[in-house]
């Protein structure tokens, strides 16, 4: 099969797809494989349903009604069986005389799907039109090409940001359909509180099943059952076997146990969902009436964990075992930092890892340590790591805090966690008066200020660090040329790199090219130096794809939106290593021809700060 050649044109011309296209034009299902699987027949089983399967029929009407935003509606009168039944008609017939009349939303009060965001794209540095004459499915594309945990703390929160900016609705594409894309990339990067800002933008009788669906994996990611209930029209269509427990669920939320209990039962006589997944839904029924139902979660046989085991047992306050969370994609840990059943002690490694990620800034993961200390019992607190923080923040003096500091710093071994610990650590390091006696500590005083975004603090240690011999000084030197608000007392000339890179022990001199890719990114150095340097060293620089061709077009045009979108396409690894120099390069020079110059002197300073 040949791929389809990349071709972007300013204005409205038509773009060629550069990227193949997917399988499938929404998420893969929220169930694990096997459930589609054909149900064996049953004797004296009721005529089955049309050729939609499970989907409800049309003549099928609730008992009564409720307002989307009460986060809940009364479950449906009749079950599966029912439906195709001629019985059935008449009873929602009948059910149907007791409804009020629906009430028309006046056209004021509805919303525009087409500029759903909550972001001002020209406060952010994206400019009045982050997407210009993109075509959509280009941009959707893109996304759906973009697996979501990006090894560079900073481009996740640049592309978060970019997902969230109010922008109108690329050309071609739904706008419900276009807030589905981004809101299913949101979810993938373990963004579900993004993710749910942009559904609760479009109102619910505007959801097409591709928002329906990824709305659906958002209130699961977001640990919110009753989330599920104003979309109960429309799961039927797209996840029919899982519908008959929304209905089951949403039905206890709203005071009806006794329809929830029969939905339940009848799911499990039908087969078509079972075990943890059913049992996980009665589990909420029971959360929901007067009498406690008794159900038993059995963890032993689950062997993955998907985002409705996930979303349902983090609502009803359940953790999933260590085995299957340390098994599963750290996004989808992530959205366990912020779900409302979990003790703030469940809910601290899911922090550790949003913050690494760039889900949780510095001082979001300070809140949680903050809830921990205020539970620990006297007596343990001062073997704790929330007691360590407290003192990095408040010791008595600047060696106590230190104190504290380091041996927060040193206890981090994994990179996400260590990355966390820096963001943490970053308003209590700007605190820390640069002195040339911690010249020791000065890769990790500046990692941290960097983490943190607080480039100013950071250059404050320029006239240390040029005090400083080779080594850790090339280090700290390094990060500052790339991340300081100027460049004004840093040495940034072609022999000071030279002997940056010469003195460079990584593979191949790779941080040496990390560090020349961002400087001529960033216009601290020219393209000729950059380039002669790269020659003298095999950095590549020289070398375009399709897709240097692409980022370079888009930061031509302008379009700061586009160009986010296909930097976090380039960096598909899951740490720094994966990801060539040249990369780095085109990534760094398009961010900040597009006014976004802070994230662009971020992520250039994090490669040489987490490589």
């Amino acid at each position: 099969m040949m791929r389809p050649r990349a071709r972007l044109f300013a204005a409205a011309a038509v773009v060629a797809l550069a990227l193949p296209a997917l399988a499938q034009d929404r998420p893969t299902s929220i169930l694990p494989p096997g459930f589609g699987d054909p149900v064996p027949p049953r004797i004296n089983a009721a005529p089955a349903p049309s050729a939609a399967g499970a989907q409800p029929s049309a003549t099928h009407a609730p008992s009564s009604s409720a307002s989307p935003d009460s986060g809940a509606t009364v479950a449906s009168g009749a079950g599966e069986d029912q439906i195709a039944t001629s019985d059935s008609l008449t009873i929602a017939d009948e059910a149907a005389a007791d409804v009020p009349e629906p009430q028309e939303v006046p056209d004021a009060a509805r919303r525009d799907a087409s500029l759903v965001g909550r972001l001002d794209p020209v406060a952010i540095g994206l400019g009045a039109e982050p997407w210009g004459a993109a075509h959509g499915l280009f941009l959707e594309q893109a996304m759906r090409r973009t697996e979501g945990a990006l090894p560079s703390r900073w481009l996740h929160i640049a592309l978060r940001n970019a997902l969230l900016a109010r922008a109108p609705t690329p050309f071609s594409l739904d706008p419900a359909d276009w807030v589905a894309e981004r809101s299913w990339l949101l979810l993938r990067m373990g963004e579900a509180d993004a993710s749910r800002m942009l559904v609760a933008g479009v109102d619910v009788t505007d959801f097409t099943p591709k928002l329906t669906q990824v709305a659906v994996q958002s209130a699961l990611a977001n640990a919110d059952a009753a989330g599920l209930c104003p979309l109960r029209d429309g799961v039927g269509d797209v996840e029919p076997r899982v519908a008959p427990l929304i209905d089951a669920m949403c039905s206890s939320l709203s005071g009806n146990p006794e329809a929830a209990a029969a939905d339940i039962d009848q799911s499990r006589r039908r087969g078509r969902v079972g075990g943890i997944d059913v049992s996980l839904a009665d589990k909420l029924v029971g959360a929901g009436a007067d009498t406690a139902r008794a159900v038993t979660i059995e963890w032993d046989p689950v062997d993955n964990l998907n985002v409705w085991r996930f979303g349902l047992a983090t609502a009803s306050g359940i953790m999933p075992p260590d085995r299957l969370m340390s098994g599963a994609a750290v996004q989808l840990r992530a959205w366990a930092a912020r779900a409302p059943m979990l003790s703030v002690e469940q809910r601290l490694p899911a922090a550790r890892i949003a913050t690494g990620l760039g889900v949780f800034s510095g001082r979001s993961l300070v809140d949680i340590y903050s809830g921990i200390y205020d539970r620990t019992d006297p007596d343990e607190l001062t073997q704790s790591d929330a007691w360590q923080l407290r003192l990095a923040f408040a010791g008595k003096d600047q060696d106590a805090r230190l104190a504290a500091m380091r041996r927060l710093w040193d206890k981090a071994k994994d990179p996400l966690e260590i990355e966390a610990t820096r963001a943490m650590l970053g308003l209590a390091a700007s605190r820390v008066e640069p002195d040339d006696s911690l010249a020791a500590d000065a890769p990790d005083i500046i990692a941290s200020l960097l983490a943190a975004g607080l480039d100013e603090a950071a250059a404050r240690w320029a006239p240390v660090v040029a005090g400083m011999s080779s080594g850790l000084g090339d280090r700290c030197w390094a990060m500052l040329a790339l991340a300081a608000p100027s460049t004004r007392g840093i040495d940034v000339s072609f022999s000071r790199i030279d002997k940056f890179i010469d003195r460079d022990t990584s593979n191949e001199h790779r941080r040496g090219a990390l560090l020349v890719a961002g400087l001529a990114g960033l216009g601290r150095i020219d393209r000729a130096s950059a380039l002669r340097l790269s020659s003298r060293y095999g950095f590549g620089f020289e070398r375009r794809s399709e897709w240097s061709n692409m980022i370079d077009g888009a930061a031509r045009r302008g379009q700061g939106g586009t160009v986010t979108i296909l930097a976090g396409l380039a960096f598909q690894s899951p740490q720094w290593t994966g990801i060539p120099a040249r990369f780095l390069l085109h990534s760094v020079s398009a961010l900040n021809d597009t006014g976004q110059r802070f994230n662009a002197r971020m992520i250039a300073a994090e490669a040489l700060s987490r490589s």
